[in-house]
């Protein structure tokens, strides 16, 4: 499981902050650790900064950067909101920056060489196993950094990005998916899983909905600068807007159509996670289902109930073709109608 752990101050404390993807044995494990705290604004669990913690997390990176390293970072950060990117995009590519430079904290920036990020990848990305996801996220910031900010020894088009895994989406079977949507007893949370099925939403494009997005008389949602910046419309059926209905008549939402406890405030990830997990434990399935597999089944469900790719593309606000092209291989509709030459066979 990939994990990132990295030194802060929080509080007036010294702490080592622990970020990895939901998982209970982790959860579980890190619990048992002296003073080991969760804290909602850094999403994360957090330790005390001492060298038995640091070497239980095998950070070798608790280093702080000089006052050079900190004006370049910001000069970035800078430029990077200038071009308006995303806050979760400018946020990633800070600490994956961070996380480059600490590595090589003892060398001048402008003398880091191609060959001292091939010795990253080897010795800090492979030697800890982090996924490659996170060092194409290291990739992005470090050439993207010294391209437009930094000239250096790097030749930025020659430094490499890993090879991709070829992962199949995660899918549900319609009953499966049946059972996750009536497992909640609140409109609400039945609403808020409902609609990112039935319309194949990311986690944040739900929470940044407005009731002005739903566009009844159309038939549509209006997904506003999602992923990429872009807007887009994904069909509203009749079923979905009746709950939607019976949902805004109980909540009367103001500002997002769905809030939180406190009038005008978004509602939380981490809560709409947990609403999922309690639908789930309702149910009788034992796969680890995430928000995501939902939009997953959503786009394997309409392929298979024959739309073509092209517009499943567009409903689901995909830039490339080949990202949509994925759910052909987790299809069942025609592997099924394949005979297995084992059925001919007289045993």
């Amino acid at each position: 499981m990939d994990w990132k752990a990295e030194p802060i101050k929080h509080k007036g404390q010294s702490r080592i902050v622990v970020y990895f993807e939901k998982n209970a044995e982790w959860i579980a494990r890190i619990k048992k650790l002296d003073d080991a705290r969760w804290s909602n604004s850094l999403k994360a669990w957090h330790l005390p900064d001492n060298d038995e913690n640091r070497n239980r997390f095998k950070i070798d990176l608790l280093v702080d950067l000089s006052e050079i390293h900190q004006q370049k970072i910001e000069q970035f950060k800078r430029w990077l909101s200038s071009k308006r990117y995303s806050q979760n995009t400018i946020k990633t590519y800070i600490e994956a920056l961070q996380t480059f430079l600490k590595y090589f904290h003892n060398k001048p920036i402008e003398q880091i060489s191609n060959e001292d990020v091939i010795a990253f990848n080897n010795d800090y990305i492979l030697k800890n196993n982090f996924s490659s996801s996170f060092q194409n996220q290291v990739v992005n910031a470090v050439k993207l950094f010294y391209r437009q900010i930094q000239g250096a020894n790097i030749n930025v088009e020659l430094v490499h990005r890993p090879k991709k895994e070829k992962l199949l989406p995660n899918v549900l079977s319609k009953q499966e998916v049946k059972e996750i949507l009536n497992a909640p007893s609140n409109i609400k949370h039945k609403a808020m899983l409902s609609l990112i099925y039935a319309c194949g939403l990311r986690r944040s494009e739900l929470l940044n909905l407005k009731p002005i997005d739903i566009d009844s008389n159309r038939g549509v949602i209006i997904i506003r600068q999602a992923k990429g910046k872009k807007d887009r419309i994904t069909p509203l059926s009749e079923k979905i807007l009746a709950m939607l209905r019976e949902y805004y008549k109980a909540y009367k939402p103001a500002t997002w159509l769905f809030e939180g406890q406190t009038i005008n405030e978004k509602y939380d990830e981490r809560s709409l996670a947990s609403v999922l997990k309690r639908a789930l434990e309702k149910t009788t399935i034992k796969k680890p289902v995430t928000l995501h597999w939902l939009r997953h089944s959503y786009a394997t469900h309409i392929l298979e109930s024959g739309t073509d790719l092209r517009y499943i593309q567009e409903l689901l606000g995909h830039k490339s073709s080949k990202t949509t092209e994925i759910y052909t291989h987790v299809s069942t509709k025609n592997i099924q109608n394949i005979k297995s030459p084992f059925d001919d066979l007289d045993i």
